[in-house]
């Protein structure tokens, strides 16, 4: 799961990752929902699974306290009692490649999807001086702690040699030459990227790989946007067609009865953002990005108005716009572990609490 959605790349303040259980338990099996729900946890019993994974975490608030006189108390001392795991992912799968967005991209059938926002300063570089004979073992160690990633590519570096000068002092255990006397030693200079929350472990790798007793080093803030994450999608629909039947796709594609929206400028849509869940402060990049159509949920009344007569905003509900993501997780658990004797489920039970008519 953190292969594909990092825990760094989520909200600050959101709660992802691990939330009731024990890391070193084996996973019997895995059903995935939107929520947990007191049905999701006897599905999880009755089919031998003790991993629910879900989206929305249970714990998202501080704990005053834990107790049965609410339902995430109820749901947390029912999980605990039949020896569970929770893990959610929740907006680092939102904004990952291929997570929650791009699902509900796919299902609207749009094509040629892509980030509808990235955010610039995501990313650092780090400069290292190493002996040449070093420059390998370091370089390895830094990739596998996940720096030099460049979108499809891997271990990526720029290196140049030079020529280092150092005086060990007293106390100091030089890697070359005496205490007192100046050094002049042959060196390269490493560069290398790495996504801002992986910094300190890519800096310990480095400096446990490195020869030096101490060594110099310098990392920098870097205002490249890494390719592989951001906030909602947009593409292209594979025709045109009027805004009222893109209203019924919309209804059709998601399966919710109605939608509330309000009518933009454009007699068709042909070009849509979307970001499931609650996302309508990506508006002003929807119509950046020339969208005809943006579909969202949780939208306040004023931000209509806002929209009126500039862009056709529309909100397909927050279950419906999220709930895609859940057959994808089980398919990139079920393709991830193929060789394993592992389940992975996705849940039978709709967990929307909320009813139309």
């Amino acid at each position: 799961m953190e292969e594909w959605a990092p825990p760094g790349i989520a909200w600050e303040r959101d709660n992802v990752g691990l939330q009731i259980g024990d890391a070193t338990d084996d996973v019997t099996g895995a059903i995935a929902a939107l929520e947990v729900t007191p049905e999701v946890v006897q599905e999880a019993v009755k089919k031998e699974c003790n991993l629910i994974i879900t989206h929305h975490p249970l714990i998202f608030k501080p704990l005053q306290n834990l107790t049965s006189k609410t339902l995430s108390g109820k749901l947390a001392l029912d999980i605990a009692r039949n020896k569970l795991n929770l893990y959610s992912a929740h907006t680092n799968i939102d904004f990952t490649r291929d997570g929650v967005n791009f699902a509900l991209g796919n299902k609207l059938d749009l094509q040629n999807i892509e980030f509808l926002h990235q955010e610039s300063g995501t990313m650092k570089k780090i400069t290292v001086f190493v002996p040449p004979d070093y420059v390998e073992p370091v370089t390895n160690a830094m990739t596998k702690a996940g720096a030099g990633i460049i979108g499809d590519y891997e271990a990526c570096s720029f290196q140049i040699r030079g020529t280092g000068t150092f005086r060990p002092l007293k106390g100091a255990q030089p890697f070359s030459g005496e205490v007192g006397k100046l050094q002049h030693e042959d060196e390269v200079r490493v560069e290398m990227v790495m996504p801002a929350w992986k910094a300190s472990a890519v800096v310990t790798a480095m400096i446990d790989a490195h020869p030096y007793d101490e060594v110099a080093y310098d990392v920098y803030p870097n205002e490249a946007i890494d390719p592989a994450y951001g906030a909602g999608v947009i593409g292209s629909l594979p025709d045109s067609m009027p805004v009222d039947d893109f209203i019924a796709h919309v209804k059709n594609s998601v399966n919710i009865p109605a939608v509330r929206w309000t009518r933009g400028h454009s007699s068709t849509v042909a070009r849509v953002a979307v970001c499931g869940g609650s996302g309508s402060e990506l508006m002003p990049a929807a119509l950046q990005k020339k969208a005809d159509a943006f579909v969202t949920a949780d939208i306040k009344y004023h931000t209509f108005h806002e929209a009126r007569g500039i862009i056709h905003l529309i909100d397909a509900g927050h279950f419906e716009t999220e709930v895609f993501v859940v057959d994808v997780i089980v398919h990139r658990l079920k393709k991830r572990f193929e060789d394993a004797q592992t389940k992975f489920y996705a849940t039978s039970y709709i967990t929307n609490p909320i009813t139309y008519s």
